[in-house]
């Protein structure tokens, strides 16, 4: 029969895996920090006209696959809390990617009605 855990066990597993991993001789995934620092930071980045946000979500994206890559090549040889870290941070890309698309979409409509209005040609106007 197959050895499976109980989720009890998985926990505990997880638990100690945290606690003595590095004295087990594992490693932090390279880029986890960098890619919570850089998620994190493109949420607060979406604000400055979307652009930073934008750039610093896609560069924290794609390094969250690669070493999402190389974490699933061989779990054990990398730490669950850099791991963890790599998941939070992806997700912070994630959400700071989605702001910042949307501000930036915001900003192109309004120059583009700000812009129309300014030279007489409102589209408003011709719809009557």
């Amino acid at each position: 029969m197959e050895n499976q855990e109980t989720p009890n066990q998985e926990k505990v597993n997880q638990q100690f895996n945290q606690q003595f991993g590095q004295q087990l001789g594992q490693k932090q995934l390279p880029n986890a920090t960098a890619v919570l620092v850089l998620g994190i930071i493109s949420i607060v980045g979406c604000f400055c006209y979307g652009i930073i946000g934008l750039i610093l979500g896609i560069i924290a994206v794609i390094l969250a696959v690669k070493d999402n890559n190389l974490y699933n090549l061989n779990p054990s040889l990398y730490s669950v809390a850099s791991y963890k870290n790599l998941k939070a941070g992806r997700v912070c890309a994630i959400i700071g990617l989605s702001l910042s698309a949307l501000y930036l979409i915001f900003w192109i409509v309004f120059f583009v009605i700000v812009g129309t209005t300014a030279f007489g040609s409102n589209p408003f106007n011709m719809m009557r």
